[in-house]
């Protein structure tokens, strides 16, 4: 990204003033260096900075941890956002409304839990566990508006160059929903201490990030994208959800598609164009002989048409089966049962048929699903089979961040 002499000086202004903060310089002081130095600051030469200090070393975790920080240095000198009104619809004006909702809540919650007393009163705390428990629900839906931020507006930013503050956030995400677990078991387990202070932990934490959105997040966000990346954040919303309110039409002129996603700049000439993206035949084909399961694929004439090609075979495939009838591929005891399947598939009864069967020391799961189009019409039966046996020896958990 070019940057004009000024702007190169008030970058390497704002980047030395984070290290100074990281290397456990006073924030009073560094404050008053930012202020006689620099008048205001946008927040898309937050973004800028944080990028540079990333990519010239400093660790993703270090700037997560002072990231509190950084947002109350910035918090009185952040130029207040311009350009056009939002319209309806817009991904900015509904993630605001999101803000608005959950704040309310979290503004109820925080009222219940300081009427609980300092210590919390154990008898009163039994009375309003209910209620508690029921804004820590509605506080889940914040699940819905971090699932949009890190799967349709990150990635956009990502595409025009801003990578680092899209990753310190969804740590804090994670954080977020980590407070909010435990608050949730404090509660169920009638922990009133640990209720309170996992909950004051949690809504500080929410309401923080909150702010972070609205003061820098959404106007960086407005500041560096297009109406054309707009679209794209906006296609694929309502796969995910909405947190506590309900979507309105988008407003914008370019209306988004609703089937595919907008091709990436990475995307190969010979792709085949998909519902949500586009793959080479052969990605398409080393996704399918990667799968854990077996696939096969029977046409609505009843016709295989397709087997995957796995190293390791629950059942025995060969060459041979492609173009047969699928009744004639299994034995004369149970062609009746697959008839009737596919009866029930092509005529609209059942949508899915499961069998689970012992095989030489295995647990295998056979799962048949009836292919449909868009507009509902039968097009085929999709076989997948599966060893789960190690699956249903799992206890307990193991997270991402434990491998």
């Amino acid at each position: 990204m070019e940057h004009t002499p000024e702007k190169t000086e008030r970058l390497a202004i704002l980047k030395q003033l984070i290290k100074d903060l990281h290397a456990g310089a006073a924030f009073d002081e560094v404050k008053r260096r930012f202020g006689e130095l620099i008048k205001d600051v946008s927040p898309g030469e937050i973004a800028d900075m944080e990028q540079a200090l990333i990519a010239e070393g400093m660790p993703e975790e270090e700037i997560k941890r002072l990231c509190d920080v950084h947002a109350a240095l910035f918090a009185d000198m952040l130029k207040p956002p311009s350009g056009p009104q939002l319209g309806e619809g817009h991904p900015v004006d509904t993630f605001k409304r999101e803000n608005e909702a959950l704040g309310a809540v979290a503004r109820d919650l925080r009222a219940k839990l300081t009427g609980l007393g300092d210590p919390p009163d154990a008898d009163e705390f039994k009375q309003q566990a209910g209620n508690i428990q029921a804004l820590l629900e509605q506080l889940g839906e914040v699940e819905k508006h971090y699932l949009r931020k890190e799967n349709q507006l990150f990635p956009v930013m990502e595409q025009v160059g801003i990578t680092g503050p899209p990753k310190v956030m969804w740590a804090v995400h994670d954080d977020i929903r980590a407070l909010l677990k435990s608050a949730r078991k404090a509660v169920a387990d009638g922990d009133a201490i640990a209720a309170v202070n996992n909950g004051f932990t949690f809504l500080d934490k929410l309401e923080d990030m909150i702010t972070k959105e609205e003061n820098i997040l959404f106007p960086m966000a407005l500041e560096k994208l297009s109406d054309e990346n707009w679209t794209a954040v906006r296609t694929g919303e309502e796969e995910i959800g909405y947190a506590l309110i309900e979507p309105r039409e988008y407003a914008d002129t370019a209306a988004p598609s609703t089937t595919a996603a907008p091709p990436s700049a990475s995307e190969h000439k010979d792709a085949l164009k998909l519902s949500t993206g586009a793959l080479t035949l052969e990605q398409v084909n080393l996704m399918l002989t990667h799968l854990p399961v077996d696939v096969s694929f029977v046409d609505e004439n009843d016709e295989v048409r397709y087997y995957s090609d796995v190293k390791e075979r629950i059942f025995p495939r060969s060459p041979g089966v492609i173009g047969r009838k699928v009744q004639n591929c299994h034995p004369p005891a149970s062609v009746h049962t697959v008839q009737k399947i596919l009866e029930a598939f092509r005529s609209g009864e059942k949508d899915v048929a499961e069998f689970w069967i012992e095989l030489q020391g295995k647990f295998v799961h056979i799962r048949y699903f009836a292919v449909r189009d868009g507009v509902g019409k039968y097009r085929g039966t999709l076989e997948v089979s599966q060893d789960v046996t190690d699956i249903r020896k799992l206890k307990g958990e193991r997270r991402l961040v434990n491998w």
